[in-house]
């Protein structure tokens, strides 16, 4: 069965009666092209050259030894990265498809570097934001390709459809929180499983309870990918915790990014630390140097 993918071909992105069907049936839809070189090479510019990004990264383990990088804040910031989280194109997508209000739950940078990067075990989103006091899955992630993210350097996998199972039970896996692997078998069993390979600037828009994995690096090549977080704003958590109550989301035009001059002033993010995290309580990770 082929991805339910769709073509952005510049301006206002018109979310179709097709393109909700298909995150309402497939927990997902894939965007190709959401970002342009331009908008890619500024936001390279931003997360590459950030000295705040690198303090602020930590590792997280797989349970084999390795580890994957990652680096989240909880407000968008006035900078490049800023914009694409605010740009309507991101949130107001993302308002059409969960259908109503949307406000920013987080942005994370994922770094998967070459040879060394670890998996990410199988696991939906919202098993880590039901303990955060989220109490309905009204929420969802836009996974935005840096690089190329192929099979060989740990693209994104799917259970397509499996959001409509529920939330599943997830226990603790060394640095990550991890579905019930033996449920995940079983719904292999009836479920798509699919590689979500991406091109640099693509962007998948899935729903908090899709189900989705990664392998490790084995690859020369690093795999980047920078992902914004939303939450409904009627699903204002009833728990204060690491990442933002509803906090009203004031979006820009789609060529903010672009015309964004601050490449460098990370301030006002609210970058997390890993301790305050309960949903990763335990895990062995260090920052980055």
């Amino acid at each position: 069965m082929p991805l339910r993918e769709y073509k952005y071909n510049g301006g206002k992105l018109e979310v179709t009666d097709k393109m909700k069907k298909d995150f309402e049936d497939a927990g997902y839809i894939l965007v190709r092209g959401l970002l342009d070189k331009d908008d890619l090479s500024r936001i390279k510019q931003a997360l590459e050259g950030s000295q705040a990004v690198m303090e602020n990264a930590f590792g997280v383990g797989d349970g084999e030894g390795r580890e994957s990088k990652l680096c989240l804040w909880n407000h968008p910031g006035t900078d490049v990265t800023g914009m694409v989280a605010r740009c309507e194109k991101v949130a107001d997508t993302c308002a059409q498809l969960l259908g109503g209000e949307v406000y920013h739950y987080h942005t994370k940078l994922m770094m998967k570097e070459a040879k060394t990067g670890g998996k990410h075990v199988w696991h939906q989103d919202y098993g880590y934001w039901y303990k955060n006091g989220c109490l309905f899955p009204d929420m969802m992630t836009v996974f935005m390709s840096v690089d190329p993210c192929k099979k060989e350097n740990g693209c994104l996998q799917i259970l397509e459809g499996s959001h409509k199972c529920g939330r599943i039970e997830h226990l603790m896996v060394d640095g990550q929180t991890g579905a019930d692997l033996e449920r995940v078998k079983q719904l292999e069993g009836v479920l798509e499983h699919m590689h979500v390979e991406m091109e640099p600037g693509d962007a998948l828009f899935f729903h908090s309870n899709l189900l989705h994995t990664s392998s490790a690096n084995d690859s020369p090549n690093r795999r980047w990918a920078f992902l914004c977080a939303y939450n409904k704003k009627s699903n204002n958590p009833v728990l204060k915790h690491h990442h933002p109550q509803y906090t009203p989301l004031e979006t820009v035009p789609n060529d903010a990014v672009k015309q964004c001059t601050n490449c460098t002033d990370m301030s006002g993010k609210d970058f997390m630390n890993p301790s305050n995290d309960k949903t990763t309580a335990g895990k062995k990770a260090e920052k980055m140097k």
